[in-house]
């Protein structure tokens, strides 16, 4: 099997704070912090949201497998912090270039949690339901298992502090 690279990757569902404690993660580690939809977003010179009204969201997992590739192949990406979209790793392809990328953590979060942090956001397509709650549940369940398949380590995110589950994340991976 192909080795895979240093980096620390951040796997979960929207508005389990990825982006945020990638941040954190980056200042503590002393690492490049990557988010890949903003990647994706410069690269196609519109937002998440544009992408799926112009181009649907097969289009957008497209791009989502052709960043994970090129994270892989160059050199300059090694040793950063990853936060992923949380409808990467559905794709199985994916989930095997997700797991080369590096050390995976899944940050957990109830359908609550995530409809109580993400209530009222209209930049999120995908929410974008008469219920969003149910829309929460049923993502979720469908994909919790595939994110604990690509998982190394998962941390539990629900009531704690972004700078609380940063220590977490260290803590469990610093061993690997």
């Amino acid at each position: 099997m192909e080795q895979r690279l240093e980096n620390l990757i951040l796997m979960g569902y929207m508005g389990c704070g990825k982006s945020t404690i990638g941040v954190k993660l980056s200042y503590k580690l002393h690492r490049t912090f990557i988010d890949t939809d903003k990647m994706i977003e410069q690269h196609a010179g519109k937002s998440i949201s544009q992408i799926f009204a112009d181009e649907g969201e097969a289009a957008f997992r497209e791009m989502e497998t052709a960043l994970l590739k090129e994270l892989i192949q160059k050199k300059s990406y090694k040793n950063s912090i990853v936060s992923l979209g949380g409808g990467t790793p559905m794709r199985p392809e994916n989930a095997e270039l997700i797991r080369r990328l590096g050390t995976v953590c899944y940050l957990k979060v109830s359908p609550a949690t995530v409809y109580e942090r993400l209530r009222g956001d209209q930049t999120r397509p995908l929410l974008q339901t008469e219920n969003p709650l149910q829309r929460i549940e049923e993502m979720l369940a469908l994909r919790d298992p595939v994110y604990r398949e690509c998982a190394d380590v998962i941390i539990d995110c629900d009531g704690e502090s972004a700078e609380r589950v940063a220590a977490k994340i260290i803590e469990k991976t610093v061993e690997m």
